[in-house]
């Protein structure tokens, strides 16, 4: 008898336990789930409880197999990704570069790397997801100044190299929407979600980091703000490179946030039966930092830290996994920023 539930069952599961109900930003409906009504992760396939960890392992490439192929996840370019470098300026002690590189084999991308003037070993290396806007890249590389915050530029300026790289959604963008960007991308892949496209971006991003001299390649980092922290969630489910991560106000859950847009997995995630806590697990036990405001995180997503935890419990180490809430909304607030920078100073 499996123990994870359907979709449909899952959602009247929640509503017959007189789960509150709250509305997000956008005005969708969050569910309040509880930790005990996310299917358990230390299950095997056969229903029996998984007590140690090779057990566990057995069943995180089970999960990890099903999550792939969902998304229809795309194959890496072997290739390491050379640089061009189109500007480059030199502010307060840092060298901050637009580059452009090969993304999927023929098709060329662009991003900022910024790092420290003067390195005289290998530093660690951030990977940072810009959010949802069409100045986005320019905004969280410090190019400009903007409502959304620099988390690339102070990174940088802290002692880490840091690449922000774009999201597809404005690779070439033009006049198009974003449904039209993912067309696009379905042409080429039409059996793949547009969070396949994010996930083989942000590990190309982590291909740009590992192949600079200056980068300890063992020492990487990813960190997002909002569609960002959406795509450090896959990224540190499914890279082992990255060791440490802070998703910042993404919406954990799938009823949480937009994750049924085609960019993200679509109208069918409702469908599919299984939830993001097992996405989370896969990332265990590197440190991993949760940031709500309730906006899309908050109160709402700690069961899916609590159902995690067990899983962190089984590699013998301290648990790295932990929520913040700074209970201001969903934007990035000096506290938000405060906490990502001390997460990946400590860890990193």
């Amino acid at each position: 008898m499996t123990t994870l539930l359907s979709r449909r069952k899952f959602v009247k599961a929640v509503s017959l336990t007189a789960i509150s109900f709250s509305i997000a930003s956008r005005g969708s409906i969050i569910q309040n789930v509880k930790a005990d009504e996310l299917p358990p992760l230390l299950i095997d396939s056969k229903g029996r409880p998984i007590k140690f960890l090779s057990g566990w392992k057995k069943q995180r490439k089970v999960i990890q197999k099903r999550w792939l192929d969902y998304l229809g996840a795309l194959e890496p370019n072997p290739s390491p990704p050379e640089l061009t470098v189109l500007k480059e300026d030199r502010p307060e002690g840092l060298i901050r570069q637009l580059v452009e590189y090969e993304s999927e084999p023929g098709i060329m991308v662009k991003g900022y790397l910024i790092k420290p003037q003067n390195i005289s070993e290998p530093l660690p290396g951030v990977v940072a997801m810009h959010s949802t806007s069409d100045k986005q890249m320019v905004y969280i590389a410090g190019v400009e100044e903007g409502r959304i915050v620099a988390f690339g530029y102070k990174l940088a300026q802290q002692g880490f190299v840091v690449f922000c790289p774009l999201c597809f959604l404005w690779h070439d963008k033009g006049e198009r929407n974003y449904e039209q960007q993912v067309e696009l991308f379905q042409k080429r892949h039409p059996n793949s979600k547009g969070m396949a496209k994010m996930l083989f971006d942000a590990q190309r991003a982590v291909d740009v980091l590992v192949n600079l001299e200056e980068v300890d390649s063992k020492r990487i980092g990813s960190m997002g703000h909002s569609l960002g922290a959406k795509e450090v969630l896959y990224l540190a489910a499914f890279d082992e490179r990255v060791k440490v991560t802070v998703s910042n106000e993404g919406g954990i859950g799938i009823e949480m946030s937009n994750w049924d847009d085609v960019w993200y997995l679509s109208k069918d995630i409702h469908e599919f039966g299984h939830e993001h806590h097992e996405v989370l697990a896969l990332a265990a036990p590197k440190p991993f930092l949760l940031i709500g405001g309730d906006g899309y995180d908050g109160k709402l997503s700690r069961p899916y830290i609590e159902a995690v935890k067990p899983v962190y419990s089984l590699y013998n180490k301290k648990q790295k996994i932990e929520l913040k809430n700074h209970e201001q909304g969903h934007s990035a607030v000096p506290i938000a920023e405060k906490w990502t920078y001390e997460w990946m100073k400590k860890y990193l």
